[in-house]
């Protein structure tokens, strides 16, 4: 469980000081209007945060940022394991940084998100099937070499970094009676949770192949859990952090779950309606509308977190046949 003393330093002030600092390292990515019709919903509004159009492609450019500016980083640099975005963007704030950057990434990561990481100059590792067997190898370059880790999701200043997404969306739509957002390891979500606070209805989506946070409410207490599924490289830990989860427990309403083929077709709904290209941990948080896994009513508001849209093209065409 988090200690007391770090859960009073992850607040609403604490985001904000954090918001001040990274701002102008990072975009403030703008927030869409749509017709809930478009998407055949019954909600008295629908809006989307287009956060993959951050740096690097996604959300995980805040808390990099946030780990390098806030913390002492040695002559062996920075080192972080991920199953792809979270590598892009530690890559990224690195160099912006002029900070040295090892990756740790799987065999599962897209080969999108691997030349991204490449061609920000990071020095990329690919290991093991999945994000854990990732993580193992870059504890190990940590006693190796004295690099310090910048967790993917585990590590408060990662967590304040990912929360000024929350601070954003309430100054950009400040009606919002609910907001979907996608859960990996937890941080996006624990961030959000923790600036908002419980005033909103902060619903969390997973893949029904990585029911991370699901299992871990169920247990009260972070387990592992199955970790594949078609966003195995952006939305599939082995569990979610032990930071986020008492946040969670707090200030997440539920979580549901949604199929890979629910994530394939919302990608492709995004695309028809809005010529949006997502990648499928970033289209995962619509499908949960989409596929009535999670029903507004009427008159409810409606946020989605388009969180990232790192990779190659998509053959769209395949979902028509």
């Amino acid at each position: 469980m988090m200690a007391a003393c770090e859960t009073s330093i992850l607040g609403r002030n604490e985001i904000a000081r954090t918001y001040d600092l990274i701002r102008s390292y990072i975009r403030r990515t703008p927030v869409l209007a749509v017709d809930p019709a478009d998407f055949a919903l019954r909600a008295e509004s629908l809006t989307l945060k287009l956060e993959f159009l951050q740096y690097a492609g996604s959300f995980k450019s805040r808390g990099a940022f946030t780990n390098i500016l806030t913390r002492d980083v040695p002559s062996a640099g920075v080192v972080a394991a991920s199953g792809g975005n979270h590598g892009a963007a530690v890559a990224f704030a690195a160099r912006k940084l002029g900070k040295r950057a090892t990756i740790f990434v799987p065999t599962v990561a897209s080969a999108a998100k691997i030349a991204q990481i490449r061609s920000y100059g990071a020095h990329l590792v690919i290991t093991g099937d999945r994000y854990a067997d990732a993580l193992a190898a870059s504890e190990q370059w940590v006693a190796d070499t004295g690099a310090l880790a910048l967790h993917a999701y585990n590590q408060l200043e990662t967590l304040l970094g990912q929360g000024t997404v929350g601070l954003e969306f309430e100054e950009q739509d400040p009606t919002l009676d609910t907001l979907l957002v996608a859960v990996g390891g937890g941080g996006l979500i624990g961030g959000i949770a923790a600036w908002y606070g419980g005033r909103v209805r902060v619903i969390g989506v997973e893949p029904e192949a990585a029911p991370t946070l699901s299992r871990a409410l169920e247990a009260g207490r972070p387990v592992d859990s199955p970790a594949g599924g078609i966003a195995a490289d952006s939305l599939a830990p082995k569990r979610v952090g032990e930071l986020m989860f008492p946040i969670a427990q707090a200030h997440v309403e539920r979580t549901v779950l949604v199929t890979d083929d629910a994530i394939a077709d919302a990608q492709l709904a995004l695309w028809n309606a809005l010529r949006i290209v997502a990648e499928p941990g970033g289209a995962a948080a619509i499908a949960a509308l989409l596929t009535a896994r999670y029903v507004p009513e009427p008159d409810e508001r409606v946020g989605v977190l388009l969180c990232g849209a790192n990779t190659t093209a998509v053959d769209f065409g395949r979902r028509l046949e």
